[in-house]
């Protein structure tokens, strides 16, 4: 069947692009979209994330990707975790509940994306009580209304501070004036899957834009999900029924008037877990967890006539975690011995920064900041509901500042010399400086080389150092050490002409007293402790192509080896290849498009020391706009040829490779009036 399933990948790839390359060309208007834009002029897009000031990502001192709202629509994306799938170097693990993002090899089991700093309009949207980036149907916004993500690979600590670690993810979100009123979708899927948003905006003048929008989802999941580890009668022979299902819904507004911008967001999702983590009772719907987000911030930015640009942000976010887990201390038969376990997490907190931006000359811009994060809540409280019984309950407060300075000097029209730092006090721990330095190099215009260094550093959050629930299988650790990460990376970027881009990456990075999810063989309790020195070497190739039919295609290849320093084994969870095969092909002028995907994922070493196989997936979508007028239609299918496969579990599982989802298919319609 795997051969038959790749011969059918090989056809239907070879059909595409001769119809790619055979298809009539098209004269297009530039109605201002991003579907008219060369490869040169989409790379050439601004980007804020990389350096806090708009900049081409060719002069950004980083490894930049940028995925637009139409590529979005036409592959079909649900999520973020879909479209960080299909980004070079990156990839996803699932275990029924979170959605964890892997970078260059590097994902760790037990770790709640911590890793990886996530933005939503430079807002950073990790919380404070696992500093957790939730990127699934967690993540607090519709996909609709993603204007484009800038992905910034590397150390960002230099201006980002805790978790710029491998990478930032910045959402750059749309404007009433992207929307222009009303537009409405709704959509239905495999595993009785059901949505809607409804979006509108208006630009009522030069100076002032409005947003408003709101989404809901409603699934029941796989009705039956098999898991070896629990084939035992007792268990309903391993199979977990209607326990995987997931809620949500979400609101975002968004006010901009002159240099002013407000913005604000509130979402909540539960979602079923079927796996039966920390011991709890299999096949039983009551154990879920609930995560409810909220932000709201502030922005102002002026610039002066003096080449000063002031940029300021105040904001005020909360989080709340509510996990429900079933325990059977007595005879797992019976029901009535049940007992509820009430896991809480509340999290509140504020802050503000202030940004100054000085041209001092055509060629010299330097910028300086200060920033303040007042945790005013960090609550974690677990027990028996009834009869009550209180296991756990730590409230902490904290407060972190930060000072940061970069320097950007164009030594000429071919030589960017970039250089920053930032020092981060904490309480727990003290200070840490983390420095940045690139060397951006155009010997030709379509040519760029870059030489980049840089530090990143992740603090122990407060579930790791505090949480300590032995009752339940798990202690604390306070005097666990931040991570320290180093990093050197070569880039090297061209253009081919108009129709191709290529891109070839090496680096090399060192991870000091890395927090790793372990149980104390003394004792049998989970902890996080600071276990492995890790060291790792890797390079990623890309191509772009684009051609005047309108076939657009990109295709990477990405090779890691991550490994422990002190045993010199590979680490858990890190495949060594990744590759991603992306077209988008017009069939009807600019109405109908078929988008493609191919993606494989090598072998990753489990935590008992087996293999989880490697990973073939296609993902094939249909997108057809103003057919009839207005109305965007779009049908998708993912994991085409029904693959099977899984990913790694961690500590909490019993499972040791966590099944993943066959084939599935989504139909949506979208309609702006």
């Amino acid at each position: 069947m795997l051969t038959i399933n790749r011969a059918c990948r090989a056809a239907i790839l070879a059909l595409i692009i001769i119809a790619g390359l055979s298809a009539p060309s098209y004269a297009r208007e530039n109605t201002g979209d991003l579907t008219s834009l060369s490869l040169e002029a989409l790379m050439d897009l601004p980007v804020y994330g990389a350096s806090r000031f708009e900049q081409k990502a060719s002069e950004a001192p980083s490894s930049v990707s940028i995925v637009t709202s139409d590529e979005i629509k036409k592959y079909g994306y649900r999520t973020i975790a879909d479209i960080l799938r299909s980004i070079r170097g990156f990839y996803v693990t699932y275990d029924r509940n979170y959605n964890y993002i892997g970078v260059r090899g590097f994902n760790r089991p037990g770790d709640y994306n911590t890793r990886i700093l996530l933005l939503v309009d430079g807002h950073r949207m990790n919380d404070n009580l696992f500093n957790q980036a939730s990127v699934g149907t967690d993540f607090p916004l519709d996909v609709d209304l993603i204007g484009r993500i800038e992905i910034i690979r590397g150390p960002g600590s230099s201006l980002y501070g805790d978790n710029a670690f491998f990478a930032i993810i910045n959402i750059v979100t749309r404007g009433g004036s992207d929307l222009k009123g009303l537009e409405i979708s709704g959509s239905l899927a495999s595993h009785d899957t059901h949505s809607g948003g409804l979006n509108w905006g208006k630009r009522f003048s030069d100076d002032l834009n409005l947003i408003l929008s709101s989404s809901v989802m409603d699934s029941k999941g796989r009705k039956r999900l098999f898991f070896q580890e629990f084939k035992d009668p007792a268990f309903n022979n391993g199979v977990a029924e209607d326990s995987d299902y997931d809620r949500s819904y979400s609101f975002f507004a968004k006010l901009s008037f002159n240099e002013i911008t407000i913005e604000g967001a509130y979402a909540s999702r539960k979602k079923g877990i079927p796996t039966a983590p920390f011991g709890t009772v299999f096949n039983e719907p009551g154990n879920q967890t609930t995560d409810i987000r909220g932000f709201m911030d502030l922005k102002f930015r002026h610039t002066f006539e003096n080449r000063l640009e002031a940029a300021a942000r105040v904001y005020y976010d909360y989080y709340n975690y509510h996990g429900d887990y079933v325990y059977d201390f007595a005879d797992p038969l019976n029901p009535l011995q049940r007992l509820i376990n009430k896991d809480i997490g509340e999290g509140r907190w504020w802050g503000g920064e202030v940004l100054l931006t000085r041209n001092l000359s055509e060629r010299h811009r330097i910028s300086a900041g200060i920033e303040l994060r007042n945790n005013e809540k960090q609550l974690q409280h677990t027990y028996y509901e009834s009869p009550y019984l209180n296991i756990f309950e730590d409230n902490r407060h904290s407060t972190i500042w930060s000072l940061y300075l970069q320097d950007e000097f164009h030594v000429s029209d071919k030589l960017i010399l970039n250089g920053g730092v930032r020092y981060d006090h904490y309480k727990t721990f003290g200070g840490t400086t983390n420095p940045r330095l690139a060397m951006i190099y155009n010997p030709h215009a379509n040519m760029t080389f870059k030489l980049l260094y840089g530090e990143a550093f992740r603090a122990p959050n407060a579930y790791e150092l505090y949480y300590d629930a032995v009752e339940i299988g798990q202690k604390s650790n306070p005097g666990l050490k931040p991570e320290k990460i180093r990093t050197y990376e070569l880039v090297y970027e061209q253009y081919h002409g108009k129709q191709f881009r290529s891109s070839v990456t090496g680096f090399i990075y060192k991870i000091d007293n890395l927090i790793s999810q372990t149980i104390d063989s003394s004792d049998g309790l989970l902890f996080f402790e600071n276990k492995e020195d890790v060291k790792a070497r890797g390079v990623e190739f890309e191509l772009e192509g684009q051609w005047t039919s309108g076939l657009r295609g990109k295709i990477s290849y990405a090779f890691v080896k991550t490994e422990d320093l002190q045993t010199g084994e590979e680490m858990s969870n890190s495949p060594r290849h990744l590759a991603k095969l992306n077209i988008l092909l017009p069939l009807l002028g600019d109405k109908i498009f078929l988008g493609l995907e191919e993606q494989y994922g090598s072998r990753r070493k489990t935590l008992s020391g087996d293999d989880a196989k490697a990973i073939y997936v296609t993902n094939v979508t249909l997108f057809a706009k103003n057919i009839i007028k207005s109305l965007e239609v779009s049908g998708s299918i993912y994991n085409l040829f029904d693959y099977t496969y899984g990913d790694p579990g961690a500590e909490e599982h019993l499972q040791d490779i966590i099944e993943q989802d066959g084939r599935s298919f989504r139909l949506k319609l979208a309609y702006a009036f």
